[in-house]
């Protein structure tokens, strides 16, 4: 982990850094999330997108606390589906694009 931008009050934002390098499932990469994060309330978190939406944007369960998350070799994901078949990395770029609270990078 590493300090980044400043925030809103002049302050400096922690960095997490995420390492989506052989994640083959998306359990395996909320796993990794949650390792990386490790939020109080880690046994109430979804583990799906809409619950990682609740959690960044509304601080539900599973949220990481004012910082910046980084997910890095997300490339590797891109067979990965959710349930109704649609790209998972292509869900998670569209709420690191939409989310406002938490700067989220993949890379």
């Amino acid at each position: 982990m590493s300090t980044g931008p400043d925030d809103a009050f002049g302050g400096t934002v922690k960095t997490i850094s995420i390492d989506c390098a052989g994640v083959t499932d998306i359990a395996e990469f909320w796993q990794r999330y949650l390792d990386a994060v490790q939020p109080g309330d880690a046994d109430l978190f979804g583990r799906n997108l809409d619950a990682f939406w609740d959690a960044i944007e509304g601080g539900g369960p599973g949220w990481p606390g004012p910082v910046r998350l980084v997910f890095t070799n997300t490339g590797q994901m891109k067979s990965l589906k959710t349930v109704d078949g649609g790209s998972f990395l292509e869900k998670l770029r569209r709420i690191a694009g939409e989310a406002t609270r938490i700067d989220i990078e993949l890379t």
